[in-house]
């Protein structure tokens, strides 16, 4: 049976990339070469895809994001057209949104979320289920592992590890007054930071360069460089093991 595609004629597909049943590719569109883009895939108008990129079955490139009544994210701006580098793996089932930025080498794994205005670095991986809400910028080389939630104004520096099922929070207000926009704040977790499983960090917290937070800490003050804090509250443990930091593992 022959394929069923729509493919805008102002769309470019690349030499030996192939495309599979039911995909929705639309104006401006421009796919690299030697890609492998799976079945139900859609890729919204002007999204650049780079070579040997493979988009798995169900996914969506370059959505435009949709705004509730009440949702405090009401700009008007027009947002610029996805870009997805070379050699990235993009799983199934993953919601890509409009103005997003992904650099060569990156891994997405299935039902993954990014919303819009958000940046990945090369070779960072983004696990399994994983939500980066907008504004947020990821660095290279990171592990966002399995269910970990991003919040929206958040920054992840490079090299960081950032374990399964950690929550980053951005409203202390939880959502009443007007006070709470003048503080309303994301994460930043600094060069080679870690955080471990289901730990908490509360809005505008940071974490330092190579500090380690314990499993399921909740974070309510800023981690200092190269220190270990853990418990709930968490509270200083020690330093990060000299063993352990950026400067002693010989990455490049």
């Amino acid at each position: 049976m022959d394929k069923i595609q729509y493919i805008d004629k102002t769309a470019r597909i690349g030499n030996g990339t192939e495309i599979g049943h039911f995909v929705v590719i639309e104006k401006n569109v421009v796919i690299g070469e030697n890609c492998t883009i799976g079945s139900n895939v859609v890729i919204h108008e002007g999204t650049a895809v780079g070579n040997r990129v493979r988009i798995d079955d169900n996914t969506v490139i370059g959505k435009t994001p949709m705004r509730a009544k009440r949702s405090i994210f009401q700009s008007t701006e027009k947002l610029k057209p996805t870009e997805i580098g070379d050699e990235c793996l993009i799983g199934a089932q993953i919601v890509i949104y409009r103005g997003c930025s992904i650099a060569n080498n990156v891994l997405i794994a299935d039902g993954a979320a990014i919303r819009e205005n958000v940046s990945v670095g090369e070779y960072t991986i983004v696990g399994r289920g994983v939500t980066i809400e907008n504004l947020c910028t990821v660095g290279k080389k990171c592990k966002l592992e399995t269910g970990c939630y991003i919040t929206a104004y958040s920054e992840v520096g490079d090299y960081c590890f950032i374990a399964p099922m950690v929550t980053t929070t951005n409203d202390n207000y939880l959502g009443r007054s007007e006070e709470r926009f003048k503080h309303f704040k994301g994460v930043t977790v600094k060069l080679g930071g870690r955080i471990g499983a289901n730990a908490i960090i509360l809005p505008g917290k940071v974490i330092g360069e190579d500090a380690v937070v314990g499993a399921g800490a909740v974070v309510t003050k800023d981690v200092p460089p190269y220190k270990v804090v853990a418990g709930v509250p968490a509270r200083p443990y020690g330093d990060t093991p000299d063993e352990q930091l950026l400067r002693n593992q010989g990455w490049d």
